[in-house]
């Protein structure tokens, strides 16, 4: 789930020692383009959605999600593999790529839910997010350990998530959706502080900078979506 790198100077009580001005370039690169990606992902799903070619293609072809959930899977991992030797603008194509195939893994949600509570969950998951991240940015208590925890749960909730594809198990499928949105709570703490640190890490260093930049708003662009489908699904009313 992640190989985000950590500070070698991480502490127990966390003192960035940078200014605002290096702090904020660096946040504002991350979430510009982790709120790009998730235009991509919605403009994506929404026009495969009103597709009926694509919409079969994707969901009347047996096993399809799961391949694109696979490539989407590998394609993040090599995103976060690369991006300390390749360029950040091949980094964010990279990432502007995988954000359009989760809009076409997820263009379902189109279908299934109105407007209303597509746009209700949306409005939600950004308020929390905006909470979670100013509690990550203000938290000077290392999470190293938490998030190291909380990213095993992920892992262990996608295999869950794996197998309830093939055996639809109602209870288990909504263990799995408090599970993503419990654990995504924490690792969006976690990857905001952990950004903090980079942040006082990378002054000075642009280059070093914008390749950590990509890494965080995938990172972020995840916890996002995964808060979002959670939230979504809690809310039902579908159509």
């Amino acid at each position: 789930m992640s190989m985000f790198p950590e500070s070698q100077a991480r502490r127990i009580e966390l003192e960035y020692g940078t200014d605002d001005r290096a702090v904020f370039n660096f946040f504002n690169a991350v979430y510009a383009w982790m709120a790009v990606g998730l235009a991509v992902t919605a403009v994506v799903g929404l026009l495969i959605a009103r597709s009926q070619t694509a919409l079969q293609v994707i969901y009347g072809t047996k096993g399809m999600p799961l391949i694109i959930m696979a490539g989407a899977f590998a394609l993040s991992y090599a995103i976060q593999v690369a991006a300390m030797r390749i360029s950040a603008a091949a980094g964010i194509a990279l990432f502007l790529l995988y954000s359009a195939m989760m809009g076409a893994l997820f263009s379902g949600i189109y279908i299934i839910y109105p407007v209303s509570t597509l746009v209700s969950s949306f409005f939600l998951t950004a308020g929390l997010f905006a909470v979670l991240s100013i509690a990550g940015f203000v938290i000077k208590r290392d999470l190293g350990t938490m998030g190291r925890v909380l990213i095993m749960c992920a892992w262990a909730l996608v295999a869950g998530s794996i197998v309830n594809y093939f055996v639809a198990n109602t209870a288990v499928d909504w263990f799995l959706t408090y599970g993503f949105l419990a654990v995504f709570i924490g690792l969006t703490i976690y990857y905001t502080q952990n950004l903090r640190i980079l942040a006082a890490d990378t002054q000075g260093n642009p280059a070093l900078a914008a390749r950590l930049a990509v890494i965080g708003s995938l990172q972020l662009y995840v916890a996002f979506l995964n808060m979002f489908l959670s939230i979504l699904r809690i809310l039902g009313n579908r159509k």
